[in-house]
């Protein structure tokens, strides 16, 4: 796989995860710091984060609404196009006076940023060999990190020097710089009927569901990240609960964390092509379990705690890109938005259902024994790994990467 290519979908999945940054961890401080009640702010940022839940009920759309003319790209284009023209007029409409109109406009930035997901999945998955996959899920997973960084972090320091007009510019710009990227990008062949005929992707539809290894990855994407989700999720109280000032977690959060995934994603990349999925995935998830469970006997402030946690997110890094390489080897290439989509859905259903049991398995019996339980959900998942035909030699549905003849 060239490096132009990598460099590719790295922009591609940094425009990607910007939005997500920005709705996630910039827009509560600022709307707070705008004068908006806490019920609005957790209101609004709980309807707008639906999009990327749901996007697999339209993403059929994205792989049938092809043509000769009308891909991946010309959907990446448009989505893009879309979520910066929804922030546009958040320049001058005070999210106080005019709450409803930012809601509404939110939400449709929303709606085009989960839709420009599944399309850059789309066309990853239909233009990438199945070889170099684990690389691809690195470089893209940096992308996402810088992404989310630095209109999560990042966005806030901007908005407390120059105010919140500034992130809502440097959010367009990043966001439309990207369609540079994507006029140099190969169109996949859209020539098969299936792109074509609804009734033929049906077909290839139904014929996925009755894989089993559809419905084993389904149910791995599901339950393999239990312990890394809930643990995540609790680290914060947990951390307060052991003495760690405030200070010292907001600053471990916003540099340690990401160092460890971004150099995990990296490495992991290159292992999974390397060792192949089955492999890479048993390491790493075992990594993650094995800091997760010495984390839970550390019942007094410990310097070890914030170098466990370190360790664990380098594992969640090498975890996710080897899982998400596995999740694409597992998608059909005809079905490259719906299936893939799917298999992200899930993953969110994962750290929804771990999260609210690990909260209340702390709530009643302390963090120890909600790390420890959810360690071996993540453990029993590994059984539906070895029921799986995977490997990066295992032949996968053609992939053509052919330039689109209007280029």
């Amino acid at each position: 796989m060239t490096r132009a290519r990598l460099a590719l979908f790295t922009v591609l999945y940094a425009a990607e995860g910007a939005p997500i940054g920005f709705i996630w961890w910039a827009l509560p401080t600022v709307l707070r710091e705008a004068g908006l009640p806490i019920e609005r702010i957790t209101g609004l940022t709980a309807l707008v984060l639906l999009p990327w839940v749901f996007k697999f009920a339209w993403a059929p759309a994205i792989d049938v609404l092809r043509t000769r003319w009308w891909g991946f790209r010309a959907w990446i284009i448009a989505a893009q196009g879309l979520m910066g023209l929804t922030l546009l007029p958040l320049l001058w409409l005070d999210p106080v006076l005019h709450f409803e109109v930012w809601r509404a406009l939110l939400l449709l930035h929303a709606v085009a940023a989960a839709t420009q997901d599944v399309a850059i999945d789309a066309l990853a998955i239909n233009s990438v060999p199945v070889e170099h996959r684990g690389l691809l899920n690195g470089c893209m997973q940096a992308g996402m990190l810088t992404g989310r960084s630095l209109f999560g972090g990042g966005a806030l320091l901007v908005a407390g020097l120059f105010g919140r007009n500034l992130i809502l510019v440097l959010l367009i710009t990043w966001i439309w710089l990207a369609l540079v990227a994507v006029a140099f990008a190969a169109e996949p062949e859209t020539g098969s009927a299936v792109h074509s005929d609804p009734r033929t992707f049906r077909s290839t539809l139904f014929d996925a569901l009755r894989r089993r290894t559809t419905w084993l990855g389904l149910a791995f994407a599901l339950t393999s990240a239990a312990a890394f989700e809930a643990t995540g999720q609790l680290a914060g109280p947990f951390l307060v609960d052991r003495g760690v000032p405030s200070a010292t977690i907001g600053l471990f959060f916003g540099i340690p964390v990401v160092a460890a995934m971004l150099l995990g994603g990296l490495l992991g990349g290159v292992l999974a092509d390397r060792w192949g999925r089955r492999r890479s995935i048993v390491t790493f998830l075992t990594g993650f379990v094995l800091t997760i469970v010495l984390l839970a006997a550390q019942e007094t402030a410990s310097p070890w705690i914030l170098a466990l946690l370190t360790a664990m997110y380098f594992f969640v890094g090498l975890f996710t890109v080897a899982s998400y390489a596995l999740f694409m080897d597992l998608t059909d290439p005809r079905l490259g938005g719906t299936q893939f989509s799917t298999y992200m859905a899930a993953t969110n259903g994962c750290e929804a259902w771990s999260t609210w049991v690990g909260g209340r398995i702390a709530g009643s019996a302390g963090y120890s024994s909600a790390f420890t339980v959810m360690s071996v959900v993540s453990l029993l998942s590994l059984a539906l790994v070895r029921w799986m035909p995977i490997g990066v030699r295992t032949p996968a549905p053609a992939i053509t990467g052919h330039p689109s003849p209007g280029r």
